[in-house]
């Protein structure tokens, strides 16, 4: 017996032998996290950046890749970002991916501060001039401020870094945009290459030096990528977050509390409404607005309701309409098309929202004006026939019905009356206009 639990041990001991070599294997390999910021740049995805790069610091990863392809987004945010990188104890990785896509503005700072900043063939990034929200007049002291801030900011860990610091405050001052090749040529950036798995291979086994001039070797063979993924309930709010989304938002707000408001009591339009506009609101907080879309917004909804007292045969609609495009198109103030409004979806709004305004502010005043057709009142003014003689009493037939009628002048059989009056069952008459 106990010679057959030696061996059982023994054979316990190799099979765990055995089985731990793929384990240690498995806990040997590097392990990479990856964040795609491919949306504008604000709180949402900002704190989703940052949560990505603390949960690689938490799981002791190898390094962080964080691929980019955005149009920018507010300061503070890309600030936020910024910070998170440089303040990393893994190595950061910035890559400007797939082909096609690019690191505009704010997403140029982020591209920059990288320990490794990489570009795809046939991407770009720069165009970094700041830009003041609202896109109001904030003086020229106030702007070279602005500038000459954004510029320091971007110097002051570009130049430890050790890439071009001339190239990348052009990108600050003059809005300059750089091509992968040529930012790689200008020391911008530090290789460019097509996917992850290239960027491993290429800098398996490099030395490089951190922003807290450590240096640290880079273990990225066979890389286990782990994909950090925004919560759904962020990525709800990421997409509400896109100009376009919150312009249509808007506008079914506005229309769902115009229904509610003129059809009291049924309740859903009303509630719909009401979201619909807290999400805009939401959304619109956290978009760069022009206070110059802001006005065009609100003269071309009121050149819509002057249409409906004017009666101007469609002129005050048409000016509204376009009024209410351009202002769409003006609303969000960034340099970078896919950070503003589309013509398709302002015309998508402002037409159908230009012609149900219009009717049915028309439908509701002329039901209001529109004479009772019911009762007493629906009775006076109709016109009828005489079925008898009234000289004064007699019959008339009004409103497919034979009523007791008087006239104050003889009116004979036949001829077409019309009511003045009701007086209990009976109707006071006198000849109508045209048969007089």
């Amino acid at each position: 017996m106990r010679r057959h639990r030696l061996l059982v041990l023994f054979a316990a001991l190799l099979a765990g032998a055995g089985g731990g070599t793929p384990a240690a294997n498995e806990q040997s390999r590097p392990r990479v996290v990856e964040i795609s910021l491919n949306m504008m740049i604000h709180h949402v995805s900002a704190e989703y950046v940052i949560r990505g790069i603390k949960f690689a610091n938490d799981t002791h990863a190898d390094a962080v890749i964080l691929k980019l392809n955005t149009p920018g987004g507010l300061e503070t945010s890309m600030r936020d970002i910024v910070s998170a990188i440089l303040n990393s104890s893994v190595p950061v990785i910035t890559f400007v991916a797939p082909s096609g896509a690019s690191a505009a503005s704010a997403g140029f700072f982020i591209l920059e501060a990288g320990d490794l900043a990489v570009m795809a063939p046939g991407t770009n990034s720069g165009a970094a001039h700041p830009v003041v929200l609202g896109g109001a007049d904030v003086g020229k002291t106030m702007e070279a401020k602005i500038e000459n801030d954004a510029a320091a900011y971007i110097r002051s860990y570009v130049v430890k870094r050790g890439r071009n610091a001339t190239l990348a405050e052009d990108a600050v001052r003059k809005s300059s945009s750089y091509s992968d090749k040529e930012a790689l040529d200008g020391h911008l950036i530090d290789a460019v290459l097509s996917t992850s798995s290239d960027i491993f291979r290429r800098y398996d086994g490099q030395s490089i030096k951190r922003f807290n001039d450590t240096t640290t070797t880079l273990h990225l063979k066979d890389a286990e990528v782990a994909t950090y993924s925004m919560p759904g309930l962020e990525q709800f709010f990421a997409w509400v977050a896109d100009p376009n989304i919150a312009f249509i938002l808007g506008a079914l707000g506005l229309a769902c509390l115009y229904i509610e408001f003129t059809h009291p009591g049924l309740v859903a339009p009303g509630v719909v409404g009401a979201a619909a506009i807290v999400l805009a609101m939401y959304a619109f907080n956290l978009l760069p607005l022009n206070s110059m879309g802001v006005l065009l917004l609100l003269v071309g909804l009121g050149l819509l309701a002057l249409e409906v007292k004017v009666m101007s045969h469609g002129v005050l609609a048409g000016a509204g309409i376009l009024a209410l495009v351009l202002g769409a198109l003006l609303l969000v103030n960034s340099p970078w098309p896919q950070a503003r409004i589309h013509l398709s979806t302002a015309l998508g709004v402002a037409v159908p929202l230009g012609v149900i305004v219009v009717v049915l502010l028309r439908l509701v005043i002329a039901a209001k004006m529109r004479k009772a057709v019911t009762g007493e009142a629906g009775m006076v003014d109709a016109v009828g026939v005489a079925t008898t003689e009234l000289g004064p009493s007699g019959q008339v037939f009004v409103h497919g019905e034979l009523w007791e009628a008087r006239a104050r002048q003889p009116i004979p059989k036949g001829a077409r009356v019309q009511v003045r009056e009701v007086d209990g069952l009976t109707l006071v008459v006198e000849p109508a206009p045209e048969a007089r």
